[in-house]
């Protein structure tokens, strides 16, 4: 009988592994913003995935991955979104995915933590840190974070005189619990 149970509880744990859902997304708001001819101008991407396995208490124990669909791509602008996803700047067809995991998270202090991420665009994968918040209530919790990224690290668009290579990053997600 223990040996059964001895092999029953691995089993059990492996398969809860194995079946891990993506997080159940109650909201995503993931925004760009850069300059270009000297204004201010961004969009969002409108469908996000993502796997969290993140303890308050043991933050160095958690995991974030999440994935952003390129071709969701939105700037109210339809020439522009279809511009974006080209083979010039995201190369949707070839690479329809952002993929962000995270390498480590630590716990700063109050609400404040900081993850060291790999963040992969068009099959270039460079590491960044991000601080976010992590605030709860009764049935969800929400991610709050931002980055600043070099647009050309990762084959996004040419060098330009008129649009900056620096791009602001701001992501919220609210899960539930």
């Amino acid at each position: 009988m223990k040996r059964i149970v001895a092999l029953v509880i691995p089993l059990l744990v492996l398969i809860n592994v194995a079946l891990a859902q993506k997080s159940n997304i109650l909201k995503s708001d993931v925004k760009f913003q850069l300059k270009n001819l000297g204004v201010n101008t961004g969009g969002t991407f409108k469908t996000l995935q993502a796997t969290i396995n993140f303890d308050a208490d043991k933050p160095e124990t958690g995991t974030i991955e999440a994935t952003l669909d390129v071709n969701s791509v939105n700037t109210d602008n339809d020439l522009r979104d279809n511009h974006l996803r080209s083979d010039e700047f995201f190369d949707a067809t070839k690479y329809p995915s952002i993929v962000m995991k995270s390498i480590s998270i630590k716990h700063k202090g109050g609400d404040k933590y900081v993850g060291q991420f790999n963040l992969t665009i068009k099959n270039q994968t460079k590491q960044f840190e991000m601080p976010f918040t992590y605030d709860t209530d009764a049935t969800s919790a929400t991610f709050k974070g931002g980055l600043k990224l070099n647009r050309l690290d990762f084959g996004v668009g040419g060098k330009s005189l008129v649009m900056s290579n620096e791009v602001s990053v701001s992501i919220e997600v609210q899960v539930a619990k």
